[in-house]
């Protein structure tokens, strides 16, 4: 078990029905695809099989947003992992980008009342990526796909309390 104190305090395993789908930039696509690799085999040690997870690529992170809206809004996934990775250049568009991305997912979870987890890297230059995705950092989208069965639990977990949540 890990010390890091940021990380579940125990290792948590999906619910059986529970179905996710990774949104992917394919800009970057040497560092995402690490992303997408880490994600998806968390999500299988965690219990998920191949058939609950719906994979969706996009040409770069400004669209993630609009392909999280268009799978939440389809009503079949407890949670939504958008990964990508912005790397800053010389000119603003980094952070434009970075905050359209960031901005328009946190609508998107906000909207629609499901979880959708940021999962995309924005560093100062690729080695800072190729550090997160599997380096010496870890592998930030294994990192999001424990965050999405941690939300689908969390989301369990109020409906088994009687709480109850709003979807669109």
């Amino acid at each position: 078990m890990s010390s890091d104190p940021n990380r579940p305090p125990k290792p948590i395993d999906a619910p059986a029905d529970a179905r996710f789908a990774i949104v992917w930039s394919r800009f970057n696509r040497p560092v995402v695809s690490k992303l997408l690799d880490g994600a998806r085999n968390c999500l299988a040690e965690r219990g998920v099989s191949d058939e609950a997870v719906y994979v969706a690529e996009v040409p770069g992170s400004w669209e993630l947003s609009y392909a999280a809206r268009q799978l939440a809004l389809s009503g079949r996934f407890d949670a939504i992992i958008a990964l990508g990775a912005v790397i800053r250049g010389g000119t603003p568009h980094f952070d434009y980008v970075c905050d359209g991305a960031m901005q328009g997912l946190l609508r998107v979870m906000l909207d629609t009342g499901l979880p959708i987890v940021f999962g995309v890297l924005t560093t100062d230059d690729e080695q800072q990526a190729l550090d997160r995705a599997g380096g010496s950092h870890g592998n930030k989208g294994r990192d999001a796909a424990l965050t999405a069965i941690e939300m689908v639990l969390f989301d369990r977990k109020l409906e088994n309390d009687g709480i109850p949540t709003q979807r669109t």
